[in-house]
């Protein structure tokens, strides 16, 4: 009963933050400055729209099934950040699903999410605080998180660090 309560409150916590806290917090900031940056980055409403709403389901569809795979193929979950543990940590390392394609399938998820978001808003503000926040995520994976992964899994996550991109889903490597 335990471990499910700490699941719960993982993903609470987690969904909290990445599905409303951030989001919420883009549009304050953007929309307090937007007016001081008259830009915008698509005129066109339509094609705003469409392109943000594929780019905010991309985000969902790897933030969603992330979790699933930590979840039934790692045993863990995924509320684990600065050194302090919320649910349980996976595991098993994952390489397989959206983790085949990026060691970073949660992040990338949330990236797109604020990036589609950012075009809905058509907020040049908006795209710039993203750009902040993954520059300071991926400071984040690369000196903490893959640290611990190293410690928790040894060679195997080596291994799956060298034939897979950190954060973007780019065409695999060739094997060294």
């Amino acid at each position: 009963m335990r471990v499910v309560l700490r699941h719960v409150i993982g993903y609470l916590v987690g969904l909290s933050i990445s599905g409303g806290g951030i989001p919420f917090g883009l549009y304050l900031v953007s929309s307090n400055l937007d007016g001081y940056l008259p830009l915008r980055l698509i005129g066109a409403p339509t094609l705003r729209i469409g392109l943000s709403l594929l780019v905010v389901a991309i985000g969902i569809v790897f933030m969603v099934s992330s979790n699933l795979w930590l979840f039934f193929v790692g045993k863990g979950g995924p509320a684990d950040g600065f050194g302090m543990q919320i649910s349980p940590r996976s595991q098993h390392l994952v390489t397989s699903g959206p983790y085949r394609y990026t060691r970073n399938p949660m992040m990338f998820g949330a990236i797109s999410l604020y990036t589609g978001l950012a075009l809905f808003f058509n907020s040049v503000i908006c795209l710039a605080l993203v750009a902040i926040l993954s520059v300071g995520a991926s400071v984040y994976l690369k000196r903490v998180e893959e640290r611990r992964l190293l410690r928790d899994f040894g060679d195997a996550y080596e291994q799956y660090r060298r034939k897979v991109p950190m954060l973007v889903p780019l065409p695999r490597r060739a094997k060294a």
